[in-house]
């Protein structure tokens, strides 16, 4: 009986001749050869070629330079052990492929995964630059390291770091792909953080230790401890105003500092020179009593006010509603200028807070006080019209000071609007003092009072008139009015004012019409308005003839009627 053929054996396939391989030469995943790092003996050197037996049916052969890539690798002799990589069994020479390289490079990878794991450091050397980076050497592997993680600050020449050893921090590793990604940066940050930790524990606030001017900025100075870093702020360098740092401390010089305060979070440490210093605070509120008046020099000009050094480390604000009498909504800078010498008179000490209230004016004295001691009620002054509003005049008189001249107080005899406009802006005007307001810094003048019969200097009318309170004058009509009648005492007295209701007890003696310019009525005088000028009444007359009559000859209590009084009376005055 025939048997039947195996149809693999005359047939065999792929995985039929793989498996046959593997058995004769076993595979990676068996403890095989290929894809591994194996041990091999040196059997000859010839021609920059190293011949290794690995116990294949066939030697392989590495080159020489494989073995020299570092300093200190020296070539192998015969008979040397050494480990290659098989990357392939048979070529097509029947050789066996062999690589140093390689089989560093897997010992390389298997030591970085270990320490990677671990977070340990491992050592490497710069050797290349790429895109972005450089290329270390870690021992046979090859990693990048980028620009950023170089150093802690920016490196603008990398040679002295080039082929030195040195310690990397593995950030990233991909065997898969073949990614190793190192930091330089990571190791010097862990190195200095625990210098720091160390130099911290060495100090303490309130500490007083000498350090060296590192780096000066606007906002202050970075002193360097020994080995940490510490910020010495513009505002403690010293009692007194420094605009800047560099005109205190200058780079490089010792300085002596106090430790203010450490940080144990970010490490930071703040220092202070002033703190060494005697604070003149202490005994501010002693030394300048409120009231005092001081000199000092204008450091800093503000929107509000400026400041006013009286003493170094002592400084005190004018307030711009303190700076002058008269000039009001007025920017600082244009009433004083920095460094310039001022009184100043102190305001209020709040030694708390470190505040003192100074005030300028206050020191240069009252400008409306000096005007009322030199130009009394009544003087004559001279001035400018400044400005001319729709209530009066103002008029710029000694001191830089405005006095003002009331619409009803430019003109006799005319209305206010047009006394307004017989003065413009720019002229040169005589008025006489009326009053003075010191603390409104008022000032109330008048025009019309210098005219004829108007008040004297004195306070009263003009000479010759000697006018009194209740006082039966006669006087002429200069003006007929709706409301009364302007009138003047002699030809040429002091001029007055009569009201319609003034003209008679009668209300058909109270009609204005009744009188013609130039006529002339005996009236009293019943008082002076604010600028001096009297007022007259023919009504109060009559009542006080018709009191002195009933006073005289009799009462009406007594059986004599009022018309036989003045009657009798009027016979009196005609004998």
């Amino acid at each position: 009986m025939a048997t039947t053929a195996n149809p693999t054996s005359q047939n065999p396939s792929r995985a039929d001749f793989e498996a046959l391989l593997n058995e004769q030469l076993g595979g990676a995943e068996d403890g095989g050869f290929e894809g591994r790092v194996v041990k091999g003996t040196v059997t000859a050197v010839e021609n920059g070629m190293v011949i290794i037996d690995v116990g294949l049916k066939s030697e392989g052969r590495i080159d020489i330079k494989e073995f020299e890539r570092a300093e200190d690798d020296v070539a192998p002799k015969v008979g040397d052990e050494v480990e290659v990589f098989v990357d392939r069994v048979e070529n097509s020479e029947g050789e066996a492929m062999l690589s140093r390289d390689r089989a560093r490079r897997e010992a390389a990878w298997d030591k970085l995964e270990s320490e990677f794991g671990e977070g340990k450091r491992v050592e490497g050397r710069i050797f290349g630059r790429v895109k972005g980076g450089f290329t270390v050497d870690l021992d046979g592997a090859v990693a990048f390291l980028p620009g950023s993680q170089v150093d802690i600050r920016p490196v603008r020449d990398v040679g002295p770091l080039m082929d030195m050893p040195q310690p990397f921090m593995v950030l990233k590793m991909d065997r898969r792909r073949g990614n190793i990604v190192v930091s330089r940066r990571a190791v010097l940050e862990e190195t200095r953080a625990e210098q720091r930790s160390e130099l911290i524990d060495k100090l303490a606030e309130g500490q007083v230790i000498d350090g060296v001017v590192k780096n000066i900025t606007d906002y202050g100075a970075f002193v360097d401890l020994g080995g940490i870093d510490g910020l010495l702020h513009v505002t403690d360098m010293s009692y007194k105003r420094v605009n800047h740092p560099s005109e205190v401390i200058e780079i490089g010089q010792t300085v002596k500092v106090q430790i203010i305060r450490i940080n144990e979070e970010t490490q930071r440490i703040s220092l202070g020179m002033k703190q060494l210093e005697s604070d003149p605070w202490d005994h501010v509120a002693q030394k300048y009593p409120v009231g005092s008046k001081l000199s000092g020099q204008v450091t800093n000009i503000t929107e509000y006010g400026a400041f006013v050094e009286i003493e170094p480390g002592i400084e005190g604000l004018v307030h711009v509603s303190e700076m002058s009498w008269t000039k009001k909504n007025v920017h600082p800078g244009k009433i004083v200028s920095t460094s310039q010498e001022v009184e100043v008179m102190v305001l209020e000490v709040d030694s708390d807070k470190r505040r003192i209230s100074l005030g300028l004016k206050q020191a240069q004295g009252n400008p409306w006080t000096d005007f009322a001691e030199k130009h009394p009620v009544g003087s004559k002054v001279t001035g400018e019209v400044k400005n001319a509003t729709e209530f009066g005049l103002f008029i710029g008189l000694d001191g830089d000071v405005d006095g003002m001249v009331h619409m009803s107080d430019i003109a006799w005899g005319i209305s206010g609007e047009d006394a307004l406009a017989l003065h413009r802006k720019g002229e040169e005007v005589e008025a006489v003092v009326l009053d003075v307001d010191i603390e409104k810094e008022r000032i109330s003048l008048g025009m019309k009072q210098l005219e004829k019969g108007a008040p004297t200097a004195a306070g009263g009318v003009s000479a010759g008139s000697g006018l009194r309170k209740n006082e039966v004058v006669t006087v002429t009509v200069l003006e007929v009015r709706d409301g009364g009648l302007e009138v003047q005492v002699g030809d040429d007295g002091a001029t007055g004012f009569i009201k319609r209701a003034d003209l008679g007890r009668d209300r058909d003696e109270q009609r204005p019409d009744r009188f013609q310019v130039g006529a002339k009525l005996d009236a009293m005088v019943i008082g002076f308005d604010r600028s001096k000028k009297p007022n007259f009444s023919v009504k109060a007359r009559q009542i006080h003839e018709e009191k002195e009559a009933v006073a005289q000859f009799g009462s009406s209590d007594s059986g004599a009627s009022l018309g036989d009084i003045l009657g009798e009376a009027l016979k009196k005055k005609g004998e």
